[in-house]
């Protein structure tokens, strides 16, 4: 059974920071593409950042400087570190592990993250 499991979420003023986890389990992790994806309300799913089975990262324009995504593969960990967090970051930030080709995807169950004064 394959599970992806979120944390780190949580409501931050504008300008703060939080450090996103996500531990997966059932998968051979060093062999996944792991990335970070969120959606707003009322708004569809977006790519937010993904790091590679060779720890390549790519980030969407509207985080690059901001966000880092890294991985542990011994820990079967993705981490997103989030930094400058505006109130536009506001989502429910989704865990995505996906197979070479894209056979195979998996989704997290997703941490919120509010950023309000």
């Amino acid at each position: 059974q394959v599970q992806l499991v979120e944390s780190g979420g949580g409501l931050v003023q504008p300008g703060g920071s939080l450090t996103l986890s996500c531990v997966a389990s059932g998968i051979s992790f060093k062999f996944y593409t792991m990335g970070w994806y969120r959606q707003a309300p009322g708004k569809q799913r977006e790519l937010v950042a993904t790091i590679t089975t060779s720890n390549s990262p790519t980030y969407a324009d509207f985080v690059k400087g901001r966000f880092t995504i890294n991985r542990v593969n011994k820990q079967n960990t993705v981490y997103l570190q989030t930094n400058s967090l505006q109130p536009e970051d506001t989502a429910v930030y989704y865990c995505n592990a996906h197979s070479p080709g894209k056979t195979l995807n998996y989704w997290g169950q997703g941490t919120q993250v509010t950023v309000s004064s």
